[in-house]
């Protein structure tokens, strides 16, 4: 793993008079029950009213980083979802020491709700070591984040459209009112609030909304793996405007780390989908530092059931 130093701080308030991040303080502060096991509670539940998948891989991220040494860092991760997350309820974490080496140690984690696992994880963290092997691909050029608008200043946007249809506004209110920890700026958004097809690829600009602070790299991988399941899936449904998922849930989940990052400052998120079928998709993520550095990289199958809408639906 080559690990480069982030560039100067994008901020320029101490940690003192800055809102200390909510992934931080509620989302992914577990409850130490007893040893390697944990209980986590909910912040954010999506429309679907069932648990967000990235919440439930953070958590579990969270959980295994608590049983290794101050210099082992988490590499790489793979999760199954096997069962819906309840909001109602929270969730177990029960981590398994499968092996501790010399330089790497790999945990198993359940996540459990009413007495059966809802995740499976297996994470593995090295030690940070030197080699002369290093190279990665060129991160899109992009507009940089200071020159785009937010998700939110996008809706309020088309939300001041005249000929913008009632069900749209409702759907674009019902978004608005989503207190989501994370802050996005997507790049080449739509003008307006309508579907039109195109490649399966997006862009977008993220970061975790507040305050996290430099020097807790175990934190900042498990803020990154939140961060990594949230819209992901929906790119592969970009080629299809008269589609839409009915139901879709996540399958599966991996994700590898490669440089150092802080997730309180913005990242490029680069996500494609290769293929579709059989009411699944694959999805591919790339999280890139503003330097260039290739910060991140995920992958995740899911399941996308759809139906089809009008051609004059602007939802």
């Amino acid at each position: 793993m080559a690990a480069k130093e982030t560039g100067e701080s994008e901020h320029t308030t101490s940690p003192e008079d800055d809102l200390r991040s909510v992934l931080v303080t509620s989302v992914l502060n577990l409850e130490e029950l007893d040893l390697d096991l944990y209980r986590g509670t909910h912040h954010w539940v999506p429309r679907s009213q069932r648990l967000f998948g990235g919440q439930i891989v953070g958590q579990a991220l969270v959980a295994a980083a608590k049983s290794v040494g101050d210099n082992l860092f988490a590499h790489s991760l793979h999760c199954y979802f096997v069962r819906a997350g309840d909001p109602k309820v929270p969730v177990l974490y029960q981590v398994e020491r499968t092996r501790d080496g010399r330089s790497f140690a790999v945990r198993s984690v359940k996540a459990i709700q009413h007495g059966h696992p809802i995740l499976t994880c297996q994470a593995s963290f090295h030690m940070q070591q030197p080699s002369p092997l290093q190279h990665q691909f060129t991160m899109p050029l992009v507009p940089q984040p200071e020159d785009l608008l937010t998700v939110e200043e996008l809706i309020h946007l088309y939300l001041s459209k005249p000929d913008l249809a009632e069900k749209s506004k409702q759907g674009l209110n019902k978004l608005l009112a989503n207190e989501v920890p994370i802050e996005i700026k997507p790049v080449n958004p739509p003008h307006s609030y309508r579907r039109a097809a195109s490649e399966p690829k997006k862009l977008f600009w993220v970061r975790a909304r507040g305050h996290i602070g430099e020097g807790n790299m175990k934190l900042h991988c498990c803020v990154a793996a939140y961060v990594s399941d949230f819209a992901l899936l929906d790119t592969a449904l970009l080629p299809y405007p008269n589609h839409r998922a009915h139901f879709s849930a996540s399958l599966d989940h991996a994700m590898w780390f490669h440089s150092t990052f802080r997730a309180d400052e913005w990242m490029l998120y680069e996500c494609e989908s290769p293929w579709a079928g059989g009411s699944r998709a694959l999805v591919q993520g790339r999280l890139w530092r503003r330097d260039g550095v290739l910060a991140a990289s995920c992958s995740q199958e899911g399941l996308l059931r759809v139906k089809e809408v009008a051609e004059s639906s602007k939802l």
